[in-house]
């Protein structure tokens, strides 16, 4: 039986190298690729027809666009409207990511950290920025809760910018071991199917439910990365 680490390998297509350094375009590139292509050409099919009467491709576009809208308000407020593109570019690539890895033979890229932490450094210098960019130097009182006492400036400011900073480990880690670990897992149960002939039906049957709760945590692990960009954005226009 194969190993259930074999599924994450990645495997150079093109090999490139410039400088003596590995730019290869590998099969996580060619998944990251079809991933937008995936999540753009099925939105812009949905958006170019425009019927008042939605099919249900339109359908479904317009619940994400709804879903998104509606967290952004709750999360924001009126403000991140002007943020919506960036969010939902975010959703979406990484939700198609997450389903395209259930496809059978195919590459899971979000269940790499090297993926995710480079998703997540760019959110926290872009939010960052922004924070600077709205508050100027004012934004570290950010790692200042209100009503603290002086005295208590030396153990909490370590204590907040610690907690800032391991803000792109988190999220990062978050996709990758809930994608990772179910995949994992998946494919052990999946190698007893064979292996136990008759009585497979067992593992068989667990697979399918295994599969469905996957589908899920699909949509749920990219909810949860979408939510925290919109919360760190918060924090970055409203401070504390």
């Amino acid at each position: 039986m194969a190993s259930p680490l074999e599924q994450f390998e990645i495997k150079p297509i093109v090999p490139i190298e410039i400088g003596g350094l590995d730019v290869s375009f590998t099969n996580s590139s060619l998944w990251m690729v079809l991933a937008v292509v995936v999540a753009g050409g099925t939105l812009t099919l949905a958006a170019s027809r425009g019927a008042m009467v939605p099919g249900r491709l339109q359908s479904v576009a317009e619940l994400f666009y709804e879903f998104i809208a509606g967290l952004i308000k709750e999360t924001i407020g009126t403000q991140g409207r002007k943020y919506f593109p960036i969010i939902f570019t975010i959703f979406a690539f990484v939700l198609t990511g997450n389903l395209l890895g259930m496809v059978p033979y195919s590459f899971t890229f979000t269940s790499h950290i090297i993926v995710t932490f480079a998703m997540a450094i760019v959110i926290f210098l872009a939010v960052t920025v922004l924070g600077f960019a709205k508050h100027g130097m004012h934004f570290f009182s950010f790692f200042v809760p209100p009503g603290t006492p002086l005295i208590m400036y030396p153990l909490m400011i370590p204590i907040e910018v610690l907690s800032y900073l391991s803000r792109p480990i988190s999220l990062a880690v978050r996709l990758f071991a809930n994608m990772m670990a179910g995949h994992i897992l998946l494919k052990v149960i999946a190698g007893f199917v064979a292996a136990m002939g008759v009585f497979g039906i067992l593992p068989l049957a667990l697979v399918v439910a295994l599969t469905g709760l996957e589908i899920i945590i699909a949509f749920l692990q990219a909810y949860v990365f979408t939510i925290l960009t919109c919360l760190y954005i918060n924090d970055a226009l409203h401070l504390h």
